[in-house]
């Protein structure tokens, strides 16, 4: 890899915070950022002094959802051929007036600053929070959020024109509550290594057939699976290399999958396959606080399904949670929780999502 690069001049048509910048002023906005500005700052300033620099990469952390946070090298290149890849897709021209809420700690709030400097959009800058939304008082054509800060911006929706959403599954809770909104919301698929989302699908209006919209993948991407079933992508303009993944899909066609869940969560339970991704889509029907299920030893089955609810415990609760799960329909008799754990608080990565092993090593 060559290791110098020529940033491109900021597009005429950037604003960060209503002001227009070249790259040498972006280089001074950045310095007062670090030396001057509030901690979701600095990490603007900093990202923006490493897009600037004359190397080809830039380092990114993965979250560490799915497997211990790492720095990865990603080509600026790679980065600009993502944010042309949005634009298209979600119909973003220069001149966009767009929302980041998102830390520039990791690749999300990353690509929200690369889009706006290579494609004209017009970025305000608002500190990341659960609730990002309850300073905004002006619409904007675009926001990128997290499916818990979605979740606490129901109320105030009508700011964003279009919302993607990623970083974690949206759940059929949070899908009902945002059916009948105006805002176009779209649940992405994607990771560090792929420089975001390679595909998406939109969440609203919801279809009248009783199948959910597969992910449609993006511009130049293309899918395959592997023997396991897992998701191999093919996209020679944001990675080097095919990536293979552990997310196991059902392959629609060469532009559309359905995802079932990550491979390596897999319980075999008594010789039976269960998804722990797909048996959460039934279970938040009826319950509205964060949970997850995961396997654990058991003597008769190999491993057993157990489920972790965020909650204070009390007797009432649980006994109302196990009734309220045998009365779902849709939930398998295999597919019905053995134990159900109340913790008073979930383990998180730094980045704000639920740390699965870390829960259950900690409180179980």
């Amino acid at each position: 890899m060559a290791d110098k690069f020529k940033v491109p001049e900021t597009h005429p048509d950037f604003r960060l915070n209503k002001h227009y910048f070249t790259n040498a002023e972006l280089r001074q906005v950045a310095y007062s950022f670090i030396k001057e500005g509030e901690p979701y700052e600095e990490q603007i300033g900093s990202f923006i002094l490493d897009w600037l620099k004359p190397s080809s990469y830039v380092e990114v952390k993965t979250s560490g959802s799915t497997g211990t946070p790492k720095k990865i090298k990603l080509k600026k290149e790679h980065m600009i051929n993502s944010a042309l890849a949005t634009s298209r897709f979600f119909e973003l021209p220069a001149k966009t007036t767009a929302l980041l809420c998102l830390p520039a700690g990791y690749i999300a709030g990353k690509m929200m600053l690369v889009r706006a400097m290579m494609l004209g959009w017009q970025l305000d800058c608002v500190p990341p929070s659960s609730n990002p939304l309850d300073r905004v008082f002006k619409r904007y054509d675009f926001c990128a959020m997290t499916p818990f800060q979605l979740d606490n911006s129901i109320g105030r929706l009508h700011l964003i024109k279009k919302l993607i959403v990623g970083g974690g599954a949206v759940s059929k809770r949070i899908q009902k509550m945002v059916a009948d909104c105006d805002t176009k919301v779209y649940e992405t698929y994607g990771m560090t290594e792929t420089v975001t989302h390679i595909a998406a699908k939109r969440l609203n209006p919801v279809q009248k057939k009783k199948k959910p919209r597969p992910f449609k993948v993006l511009p130049n991407i293309n899918i395959s699976q592997d023997e396991r079933g897992c998701l191999v992508i093919k996209a020679p303009k944001l990675a080097d290399k095919e990536i293979v993944t552990n997310d196991v899909v059902e392959i629609l066609t060469y532009k559309k999958f359905r995802w079932k869940g990550r491979y390596d969560n897999v319980i075999n339970s008594g010789g039976v396959k269960l998804y722990p991704e797909e048996i959460e889509q039934k279970l938040s029907k009826v319950i509205d606080k964060r949970f997850f299920v995961t396997a654990m030893p058991d003597d008769a089955l190999g491993d057993k399904l157990v489920l972790f609810v965020e909650s204070d415990f009390s007797e009432e609760i649980l006994e109302q949670l196990k009734r309220d799960i045998s009365g779902l329909k849709s939930l398998e008799k295999y597919e019905v929780p053995k134990k159900i754990y109340l913790i008073e608080k979930f383990e998180e990565t730094s980045s704000g999502k639920i740390h699965r092993d870390n829960t259950v090593k900690s409180k179980v």
